[in-house]
């Protein structure tokens, strides 16, 4: 059952439940960028993203071997999930230059890069969600160093796993961005969403934005993308 509500983020609701241990996650349609800055509504997004992370949490647990916080979907929007105490940390992967890397290193969208890049953001919106290393998170003990090899290790099998599957609808995972909560027995496990909110998708053939690029940029037809990239998951099944 479905009770007070516990926290209200860009993207999602939060809400207790009569377990301790699990809360409902409910999707909404808003849309932001740019830290909150420019919002708006993408028409759908909420049912989307619920399905295709619901979709890609049971098979990174069962295929990868990447322990996450689903339990079950209740509706098109709301989700049952196992309670976390988030790790303040964005953990980015990057397969191909694209957006702030572009801007960072000076080279064009589109560059392959030699080997995945993993990158960690500071969670915090006041202070812009700062880049971070190993040595920052450890010194101001946001998590301890076995679990920071763990969500390493975690990272890079959901990179090679998603990898692999959008490849073969036809669609180059260009980056991604994952969040890991530990539940309350001290599990670490994989939290958040997997969607076109927080990863980069693009067209293999024509290098078109499937994402939320779409919205950021003004490119139009966002609604139109996220159907695109759910029509494909399911169409493969």
């Amino acid at each position: 059952m479905k009770l007070e509500q516990m926290y209200e983020g860009k993207a999602k609701k939060v809400f207790a439940t009569d377990n301790p241990d699990e809360c409902i996650v409910s999707y909404k349609d808003d849309a932001t960028a740019f830290n909150g800055l420019k919002k708006g509504t993408i028409r759908g997004k909420g049912e989307i993203n619920n399905r295709l992370t619901n979709y890609f949490m049971k098979k990174l647990e069962e295929e990868a071997g990447v322990p996450t916080h689903f339990i079950e979907e209740l509706s098109p929007t709301d989700t049952l999930v196992k309670k976390v105490r988030i790790v303040p940390l964005e953990v980015i992967v990057r397969n191909v230059i694209a957006g702030s890397l572009s801007k960072r290193l000076g080279a064009p969208e589109g560059t392959e890069l030699k080997c995945p890049v993993l990158e960690f953001c500071y969670k915090d919106d006041e202070l812009g969600d700062p880049m971070v290393n190993d040595y920052h998170i450890l010194a101001m003990g946001w998590t301890d160093k076995e679990t920071l090899e763990k969500i390493k290790e975690y990272a890079f099998k959901v990179n090679d796993y998603l990898k692999n599957f959008f490849s073969k609808i036809g669609i180059d995972l260009i980056d991604f961005k994952l969040e890991f909560g530990i539940t309350s027995g001290g599990e670490l496990v994989l939290a958040d969403e997997i969607s076109p909110d927080t990863c980069r998708f693009w067209d293999s053939k024509t290098k078109e934005k499937l994402d939320k690029d779409r919205f950021r940029r003004d490119l139009g037809d966002v609604e139109g993308a996220y159907q695109e990239i759910i029509k494909r998951v399911f169409s493969h099944e």
